[in-house]
């Protein structure tokens, strides 16, 4: 494949000759602020295209810059700036997708997903790394988790929780050898503290749930009276409790007040308190007692 050669000018095209090569979700208030922001002050930056004839007409493959085009769209622009750049149709995906590992703003496991996508269309582990910008090591063991399914890894991987080379190391044991691999981890410095705990909840998770992160879509079953009525009865309860410990609080402010009002003209009171460095008393109380202003601390 021959590398994306840029054009030396920004071309207005047609918004609806454009075609996503890689299309991606988009997170909603991100681009709502794009489009908040083409619609104040215009497109600053132009997206970036692959010209493509077919037949007499021209088309645009997008090589990035999704999120521009559309939030132009949504605004009904009819034309859109945009370099042009030479490439065939798998530079294109392939440039798109090092755009979206560059971004690193979406799911980690999208991101991940990019990385598989391109080496299924060819690219060494070498090649993937120095387009990503991503080691040999990390490559290499991404494909390798995802090639097993590992997606629960990945993510721990991915969020920074255990290395690469531990999560790997993990995948490639069974069940006796995990613990083993784990203990190596802590003995080489690579899980210590509280990663080495995280690192066990997510085997013991791993082992209990699967390797996968599935999403359970099983409706729950609707409540039955009693048990509506023993959710109300336990809500009851707490409120309950609660005023009931709000009523002690405030007897016992009450009492508090009263106490102090009471020493209030004791000199040697206020002797001792000066001595012992307690001339304040909490804003809150001395609120309570006119006497104390400008004693609160």
């Amino acid at each position: 494949m021959t590398e994306a050669t840029p054009a030396q000018r920004v071309e207005m095209i047609p918004v609806d000759r454009v075609v996503v090569v890689n299309p991606r979700v988009r997170n909603r208030r991100i681009f709502n602020e794009i489009v908040e922001s083409i619609a104040l002050v215009g497109l600053k930056r132009p997206i970036t295209v692959t010209r493509r004839q077919q037949g007499d007409e021209s088309f645009y493959d997008l090589v990035c810059g999704q999120g521009r085009l559309e939030a132009c769209r949504t605004l009904g622009y009819e034309e859109v700036p945009a370099l042009i750049v030479t490439a065939d149709q798998d530079d294109c995906l392939v440039s798109s997708l090092v755009e979206n590992c560059a971004r690193r703003q979406h799911r980690a496991l999208d991101l991940l997903q990019d990385i598989a996508a391109m080496g299924e269309r060819g690219y060494s582990i070498e090649e993937i790394g120095r387009k990503t910008g991503l080691s040999y090591e990390y490559v290499s063991g991404v494909m390798r988790l995802l090639r097993k399914g590992e997606e629960r890894l990945l993510r721990a991987v991915e969020s920074g929780a255990i290395p690469i080379t531990v999560a790997v190391q993990i995948a490639d044991a069974d069940d006796t050898e995990v613990q083993a691999a784990l203990q190596s981890a802590y003995e080489q410095n690579l899980l210590k503290g509280r990663k080495l705990v995280a690192a066990r909840r997510l085997v013991e998770l791993r082992r209990r749930r699967g390797k996968g992160l599935r999403v359970d879509h099983r409706q729950k079953r609707p409540l039955s009276t009693q048990a509506l009525v023993q959710a109300y009865e336990e809500d009851t309860q707490r409120k309950q409790d609660l005023i009931r410990r709000s009523e002690i609080a405030k007897a016992r402010l009450s009492f508090i007040t009263e106490a102090i009002r009471s020493l209030i003209d004791d000199d040697a009171f206020f002797a001792i308190l000066e001595e012992e460095d307690l001339i304040t008393v909490p804003a809150n109380l001395a609120a309570r007692i006119p006497e104390l202003v400008g004693v609160a601390e």
